[in-house]
């Protein structure tokens, strides 16, 4: 399981996935806990006090899952710009028209 405590990073997230059901205006300090497994990204939002009272491990299941291709690249652990930058170039569709 991973955890990202950086407010911006999680509204990113949020709203990459079009997920509103989450107002964070009702957290303190919001933490956002999910797993990445087989192109699957499963995640909560928990407040911190409670999850460091009861712990990480204790979480036992999940508010929602979403297909990993339409999270933050950091969750699927892509966080360099050189990585992200190999990675456009590799989408670039090369032009093989004859002229």
């Amino acid at each position: 399981m991973n955890t990202e405590k950086d407010k911006k990073r999680i509204i990113e997230f949020l709203d990459l996935l079009d997920n509103e059901s989450y107002d964070l205006r009702r957290y303190s300090r919001p933490i956002l806990v999910y797993i990445v497994k087989d192109g699957t990204i499963y995640y909560s939002v928990w407040e911190e006090d409670i999850l460091r009272r009861y712990g990480l491990e204790n979480v036992d299941g999940w508010d929602f899952k979403e297909d990993s291709i339409f999270c933050p690249d950091w969750v699927i652990g892509v966080e360099n710009e050189s990585i992200l930058d190999e990675l456009d170039e590799m989408d670039e569709i090369p032009n093989n028209e004859n002229d």
